[in-house]
């Protein structure tokens, strides 16, 4: 374990809790100090839920390791189950409690609790939050569904065309980034293309709904950082395939249709044909001609880092100069992605190490997690966030999901506006002495513009006298190929404010480098 500033993860009881919190009738007691009662506050104020997270404590004190701190905890656990009870118990150990080595496990299932009790070893110096969410849900399904899974040698029979197939979505948590919204989006689509959803788990799953898992004709894994060890299991105990196929962007969603209706044996040619999204039109547009190739930096989990970078090279046409995760389980396929684009991958969790590579990169665009959008605003580099872990501003009222066709609206809205946005204001400092974007100046749509200055030139003289100025100087070619580069709505003015420049030093043409010095002046 390592202290620092910042981490990306928490310690694995609090992926335990993200999985408890998410569930209905789950309830998780936790053999832990006094201090590391924090994670209260992960889920009601920064994911903004009304009511605490269904965890139990048993907050011993200093005072306690003297004494029994086991009777403590058996206690706590039977105080838990009268006050709250669960229909299933989940028994674990924070950091600090984990070095008593009290076996939370062994003791709670000795009290003999009339509901499934479900012991979690979560190693918290070797493993973190996002292990410890996946391997506390592999835990749950397989003492919920598991006594209900086949023989060995048992084959799915096929499936009755008369009835709708139906699917697991599974991986979508408590303080996951767009959870919610995603599976919202996805259900919706999954609804037009003709599946059902069985089952949605962990996210508002019960019990009994992860018993009934296996009844599903295949699962969908949103997120493997979550769902990758279940999923593995449900196919092999219950002969239930998978689609990994992570419909973040454009092409992505139209690859997880396919392999959606491929699965499900049904004809989605009909949703295929069809384009519901934004982010295409853009990408054909003039628009795009402004940021094509702008240098693009990524980080986050590798399910969104991975797809973050096609949709910045295939559907933005940006260049990824810096790719990586924080999530050491996926560092392979990040390596293998990063190949596609020329660029070694960054695995770690040291933020010291990304804002350095940051630095070096000097990107344009930072896609990340929050601890990048801090990095990027003291670099003053536009950016924008896309993966957890998040603060409460990313976790919007508003229906904002990251998946499917709507999602990729989301994510042009996101990553789009701040460089246009970066651009305008680049512009309007470039060109602040302009008689129209001074800060004195009125909006043009409210009549004619007061004087720049008391003594000053009014507007219209100022127009007069970029009339004027145009008729004196000449642009060399190559100054001219410059000026067609910058975006339509300004170049007038971009124009006017070189031509003026120029007569104000005497010069008759206008070459590339009075273009540039121009820039310059008007930018101080």
């Amino acid at each position: 374990m390592q202290l620092t500033l910042w981490t990306y993860e928490g310690p694995p009881h609090v992926g335990a809790m993200r999985i408890a919190t998410a569930m209905k009738g789950a309830h998780y007691i936790l053999h832990a100090p006094q201090g590391d009662t924090y994670a209260d506050l992960l889920f009601t104020m920064i994911e903004r839920r009304s009511e605490r997270p269904p965890v139990t404590y048993t907050t011993f004190q200093a005072r306690d390791l003297g004494s029994d701190t086991a009777n403590l905890f058996k206690s706590a656990v039977r105080d838990a189950y009268e006050r709250f009870k669960p229909d299933i118990v989940l028994v674990g150990a924070s950091c600090t409690a984990e070095l008593l080595q009290d076996d939370p496990g062994g003791l709670a299932l000795a009290l003999g609790l009339p509901v499934p009790v479900v012991p979690l070893e979560l190693p918290a110096y070797q493993k973190k939050e996002n292990w410890g969410a996946a391997e506390t849900f592999y835990r749950l399904v397989r003492a919920c569904a598991g006594p209900h899974a086949p023989p060995t040698n048992w084959q799915r029979p096929p499936r009755d065309k008369t009835v709708r197939p139906r699917c697991n979505l599974l991986g979508p948590t408590a303080l996951g980034f767009r959870h919610r919204d995603d599976v919202a989006e996805l259900t919706r689509l999954l609804e037009r293309i003709g599946v059902d959803i069985h089952c949605i788990a962990p996210l508002g799953a019960t019990c009994d709904d992860l018993s009934r898992l296996g009844e599903a004709d295949f699962n969908i894994a949103l997120y493997p950082e979550i769902a990758g060890p279940t999923v593995q299991w449900l196919e092999k105990a219950f002969r239930q395939p998978c689609i990994k196929k992570i419909p973040i962007g454009v092409s992505a969603t139209r690859e997880f249709i396919a392999e959606v209706a491929e699965v499900a044996q049904i004809d989605a040619s009909a949703i295929l044909a069809s384009e519901s999204c934004r982010l295409p039109w853009y990408s054909r547009s003039v628009d795009s001609n402004y940021l094509t190739g702008k240098r693009v930096f990524i980080f986050g989990d590798a399910t969104h880092a991975i797809a973050a970078a096609r949709i910045c090279k295939e559907e933005l046409g940006f260049t990824v100069v810096g790719l990586g995760t924080y999530s050491r389980e996926f560092g392979r396929d990040v390596r293998e992605a990063a190949k596609a684009y020329d660029i070694e991958a960054l695995i770690t969790d040291d933020y010291l190490e990304v804002e350095a590579k940051v630095q070096d990169l000097q990107p344009e665009l930072v896609l990340g997690t929050q601890m990048e959008r801090h990095i990027a605003k003291r670099l003053g580099v536009p950016s924008a966030v896309i993966s957890a872990p998040v603060h409460v501003q990313d976790f919007p009222a508003r229906y904002s999901p990251q998946m499917g066709f709507e999602g990729a609206n989301v994510i042009f809205d996101s990553w789009v506006h701040p460089l246009m946005m970066g651009l305008e204001e680049h512009l309007l400092s470039m060109f602040r002495e302009d008689f129209e974007f001074n800060d004195g100046a009125s909006p043009s749509h409210l009549g004619p513009s007061p004087p720049v200055t008391a003594d000053g030139p009014s507007a219209s003289n100022s127009s007069k006298n970029a009339v004027a100025t145009a008729t004196l100087i000449s642009w060399a070619s190559e100054a001219e190929s410059e000026l067609k580069k910058i975006p339509f709505f300004v170049r007038g003015k971009a124009r006017r404010n070189t031509e003026r420049y120029a007569v104000e030093r005497g010069m008759a043409t206008v070459t590339l480098e009075t273009l540039y010095d121009a820039k310059a002046h008007y930018a101080r």
